[in-house]
């Protein structure tokens, strides 16, 4: 089955300059009032944006023509019964694909432009144990597989983001280096475009950390702090900071990895080849291998199994009382508080944002983790900064890779096709 992208231009590539620029931006702030309302008039929406009333229907002819907004009939509003013609967000038919491609697993979520949840899995995959040519092909797979079940919803995916656990040259598309994954170098975007082949969706390839960021910023628990931390709880760990409403990338992209923050001079060696990082402390292997040592990563003959079951299986030991169990929780929780002063002792964040396994067993883990934070954090009162569990579970970093297709979108309308002439009038 073929199916032809809505982009008519590369993500990246140089927008028009003039008026072709400003009226891409009217448009963009058009679509933005509505994703934020549920329905709103064109008049509400010239009041909003302070767009001349000629200008918001000459934009809302042009967003109907993409399909991107809907009418939804006349209403009457007011003591006397004013007929306004409302309109909602719509572009149910254009697609916003997320993924994540992490040690044991594959997730994916899939919606449309207003936000109906189309795909939503997570495969088992060993990425550690396997090769980066047979982890990319197992990606492209899953990949075809959810654009075809969005084809079959009605939608075909403006986009493709893969979150990845690592440093990632955004511009590029390379995976600069995936220590967990053995990962350096790996022209991931490229290799997955051409494995699409016919379908020809534009791919981007982001840290995995810095997408969970972004979900928990737009719709997490702590959605609209402005400063925050979200810490990813998988076998590595990452953090994407959001500063002042802004994500912070640093001056290569590179920032967030506080997962090979040095703690330990004394510790285990990291998959990174450094001694003593953080994520030797508190990744879902250290736990693994401290709680259920017959089950730890790396065993050989051991199966890979969903990282959600290793975790379903503590949280029935630790809710029985397993003495081994609640103090290897105890341990992980207490390096969790103290890497996370030093985080807060760094960026001053509202919320530390603790996803993955940290917040599937966040009843156990953070009255020891918040106690070290009390005890370590320098800026009085350290209360105001606390540790809370995510509610996005496993699939934070592919919620919020679907997002960035969507803020793509929302950015510039025209990537969008139509058929028909553009609107003349500014």
């Amino acid at each position: 089955m073929t199916y032809e992208s809505h982009l008519t231009r590369p993500w990246g590539g140089s927008p028009p300059a003039g008026p072709a620029a400003l009226r891409r931006a009217n448009l963009s702030m058009v679509l933005r009032e509505l994703r934020d309302h549920a329905t709103l008039s064109r008049a509400d929406i010239a009041h909003a944006t302070g767009l001349h009333r000629a200008t918001v229907s000459s934009l809302m002819s042009e967003l109907l023509e993409r399909r991107l907004v809907r009418e939804l009939g006349v209403e009457h509003v007011g003591a006397v019964g004013r007929p306004r013609r409302a309109v909602a967000l719509h572009g149910a038919h254009v697609g916003a694909l997320g993924m994540e491609i992490n040690v044991d697993y594959i997730a994916v979520h899939g919606t449309d432009l207003s936000g109906r949840v189309l795909v939503e899995r997570r495969v088992v995959f060993d990425t550690m144990g396997s090769r980066p040519d047979s982890a990319v092909r197992r990606l492209g797979l899953v990949a075809k597989e959810s654009v075809e079940a969005m084809a079959r919803a009605g939608a075909v995916p403006a986009g493709i983001v893969v979150a990845v656990p690592g440093l990632v040259d955004v511009a590029r598309g390379v995976v600069t280096l995936a220590p967990n994954l053995y990962w350096q170098d790996l022209p991931l975007a490229d290799q997955l475009s051409t494995m699409l082949g016919s379908l020809r969706v534009p791919v981007r390839v982001d840290n995995d950390a810095n997408l969970a960021a972004l979900a928990e910023f737009t719709s997490g628990v702590a959605a609209g702090t402005p400063d925050l931390v979200y810490l990813t709880g998988e076998v590595g760990v990452g953090g994407g900071i959001i500063c002042g409403g802004r994500l912070l990338r640093g001056a290569d992209g590179f920032s967030g990895e506080v997962g090979h923050l040095r703690v330990d001079p004394n510790g285990d060696q990291c998959g990174c080849g450094r001694i003593g990082c953080w994520e030797t402390k508190v990744g879902l292997a250290a736990l693994v291998r401290a709680a259920m040592p017959e089950q730890a990563y790396g065993l050989p003959g051991m199966p890979v199994p969903d990282p959600g079951e290793r975790v379903a299986d503590i949280a029935r030991g630790l809710a029985s009382g397993d003495r081994r169990m609640m103090q290897a929780v105890a341990q992980v929780g207490q390096w969790l508080g103290l890497g996370g002063s030093i985080v807060a002792n760094l960026f001053n964040p509202r919320v530390i944002v603790i996803g993955g396994y940290f917040a599937s067993l966040a009843e156990w883990l953070l009255p020891h983790a918040q106690d070290q934070l009390q005890r370590l954090v320098m800026a009085a009162p350290a209360t105001q900064c606390r540790f809370v569990a995510s509610t996005l579970g496993f699939g934070a970093a592919s919620r919020g890779a679907a997002s960035m297709v969507v803020n793509q979108i929302i950015d510039d309308p025209t990537t969008i096709m139509d058929s028909l002439p553009r609107p003349a009038a500014y």
